[in-house]
């Protein structure tokens, strides 16, 4: 079996795979202050509940936008399952001919979206991660990545709402009954929820107008099938897809 490993500021994903096809999937939560034993010990517990054994992983890759648990891991991996995994950077060949300014500048996990879109959709497309971040990737029609936008993710933003005023509450990020709050609750969730659906819908149709009415919208991260259900831009619903990226790259690297 093959293990991915994405790691993000917000969260952890992890995947097992026989061949092209998805055995296990965990999404957990980001600990900067975890140690590898802590990790280790974390992987050899998913891996008893799916049923495996660390002697059962063949491969590890590993993708990772923080620098820190990038050793951590590599640490954990090699102390725990006597792997040392292949981790996605400049060297690494991704099948991805990337078209940004400073091509080393691209988030790992952005590059691997390219080529899970690549392999598995076809270009063009735009990729819609809702992470720590809220991204959208540009996909030419021949599988290039041209670039793309930030913006801060949903979390983000509510916590600042929170944090940085006297009165608004902490709020869960769900439906709210009306895009017309009438308690303080529903207004932060309908501002939060309707508020990015609207971001979305703008910015995909932007890029639509620069990639073509062909343009295929894929979701992800963790917040994608929450936001999916509120609009229909977002084609393909897709929450593994860096999982998916990174075995294709693993391959490329066999």
């Amino acid at each position: 079996m093959l293990l991915t490993i994405d790691v993000g500021n917000t969260n952890i994903t992890l995947g097992l795979y026989e061949g092209e096809d998805r055995f296990a999937a965990w999404r957990l939560a980001t600990v900067h202050e975890r140690m590898p034993d802590e990790y280790g010990l974390q992987l050899l517990g998913l891996l008893q509940h799916a049923g495996c054994e660390p002697e059962d992983i063949h491969g590890t890759v590993m993708a990772s936008v923080v620098p820190p648990l990038t050793t951590t891991f590599l640490q954990a991996c090699k102390d725990y399952l006597d792997q040392d995994p292949l981790v996605v950077d400049a060297g690494v060949r991704t099948g991805v001919h990337i078209r940004y300014e400073d091509p080393k500048s691209v988030g790992a996990d952005r590059v691997v979206d390219a080529a899970a879109v690549q392999r598995l959709y076809g270009g063009p497309a735009c990729v819609v991660d809702f992470g720590t971040a809220t991204t959208f990737d540009a996909i030419s029609a021949e599988g290039d990545y041209l670039g793309g936008a930030i913006a801060p993710g949903i979390s983000i933003a509510a916590e600042a709402l929170f944090m940085r005023t006297a009165k608004l509450p902490r709020v869960d990020l769900a439906r709210p009954p009306s895009p017309i709050g009438r308690n303080t609750v529903h207004a932060i969730q309908s501002g939060l929820l309707f508020g990015y659906v609207s971001l979305v819908e703008g910015m995909v149709a932007r890029f639509r107008g620069e990639l073509g009415p062909e343009m295929k919208v894929i979701g992800t991260g963790g917040l994608a099938e929450l936001m999916a259900r509120e609009t229909r831009v977002i084609e393909i619903l897709a929450p593994w897809l860096t999982l998916d990226g990174l075995r294709i790259i693993w391959e490329l690297n066999q």
